[in-house]
């Protein structure tokens, strides 16, 4: 028998027409939208006031009839911030309950299916080309993601936070009012649930000046497929790479400092160790001049977890591209030049590069790369 508009749809009870099948779904509708992230160089997001919320959003908005989600959010930057760029990477989908707060009661809000796009991280230039509309728009202002709740509702505090994090991991997140249905890795370790200490000295090769005493010294530690090791506070959430102070049993000695450093902390073995350069720290911020050193080197091996003897802190140990970890640090501009003499360094070590990927625990019990 050819088909017909007759036809009918299977349901849990009845058998129904294409018309009451269709009237079902629309009763059942949710709105559909967008908003973007978007972050400045030292990590923070772009927030907006408006002027009929009290709380700051992402930029974003409503999804025209026929219009597809990633144009939706293209032409939203377009109007709310004057700024024309394709906005194609999808972050996250978040379902918003129909409780959500913030909706005048005569709109009837149903609930809504929410896309969430990366806008990438924007310069200074670009965000000096910022142009805000005559209405609706009245600020922008950058916030650091632990922050986030002072200046959002909730939820969409939650939304923003998971969706950054899913840009550092590499994946996209499946929300539901703004918590992962299925939680990487850091989001059950809560990153960037704590903020983070800004650590903007500027960057130079090489070793530091006589005059400028090495008092620390951190470490970029590979494993073989290009990766490298970032510690994450389990009580803080906070991000720290392997090394600390140096003390008076390393003989002055930064990688003598790393090595001792990496095993209390990491539980971590390293071959060979190699200067990257180090930060210039001139005192202003408080205390004396000093260099701070960064290394790079290979992990051989790594033990079981456990806390760290001195400090007694507790470290999940991930492993990530660089540039995924410098995602997790308030660097500002200096971070490129930092990154760029770790690729150097790599290089030298002959590792290849990383392909961004979901970032990855290292096991608990311990083993070799």
């Amino acid at each position: 028998m050819a088909p017909t508009e007759e036809r009918v749809h299977e349901n849990a009870s009845a058998r129904i027409s294409h018309a009451q099948y269709g009237a079902s779904r629309t009763d059942a509708a949710l709105w559909a939208g967008v908003c973007v992230l978007i972050t400045d160089t030292s990590g923070r997001i772009l927030l907006q006031s408006v002027d009929y919320r009290d709380v700051k959003l992402l930029p974003g908005g409503a999804v025209d009839p026929g219009e597809p989600p990633s144009r939706a959010a293209r032409r939203e930057l377009l109007e709310e911030l004057g700024i024309d760029q394709p906005v194609t990477r999808g972050l996250a989908v978040d379902w918003v309950p129909s409780t959500t707060p913030g909706f005048h009661p005569d709109t009837r809000f149903p609930g809504e299916i929410l896309h969430v796009y990366d806008g990438g991280t924007w310069n200074a230039d670009r965000i000096a080309s910022i142009r805000l509309p005559d209405s609706e728009i009245t600020a922008v202002h950058w916030a650091e993601p632990a922050d986030l709740e002072r200046h959002m509702e909730p939820g969409d505090a939650r939304r923003a936070l998971s969706a950054l994090r899913a840009r550092v991991a590499g994946t996209t997140a499946l929300l539901e009012d703004g918590t992962p249905t299925a939680p990487g890795v850091l989001d059950r370790l809560e990153v960037l649930r704590t903020a983070r200490k800004p650590q903007r000295w500027p960057w130079r090769d090489g070793p530091p000046p006589p005059e400028l005493p090495p008092t620390q010294c951190w470490g970029w530690l590979f494993a073989p497929d290009g990766r490298a090791l970032v510690l994450i506070g389990r009580d803080t959430g906070s991000a720290c790479l392997p090394g600390g102070t140096l003390e008076p049993g390393d003989g002055g000695d930064p990688a003598a400092a790393l090595r001792r450093e990496a095993r209390e902390e990491a539980h971590v073995e390293t071959g060979e160790l190699i200067g990257l350069g180090h930060l210039h720290d001139d005192g202003a911020s408080g205390g004396r001049p000093r260099a701070r050193i960064r290394m790079a080197g290979r992990i051989t091996s790594f033990g079981p977890e456990r806390r760290d003897p001195v400090s007694g802190h507790s470290y999940a140990r991930l492993m990530a591209t660089p540039e995924q970890i410098a995602e997790l640090f308030d660097w500002g501009p200096e971070g490129d030049r930092q990154l760029a003499a770790v690729h150097r360094a790599r290089e030298r070590l002959g590792l290849p590069t990383a392909a961004r990927q979901p970032v990855s625990e290292l096991s608990p019990e311990g083993g070799r790369l």
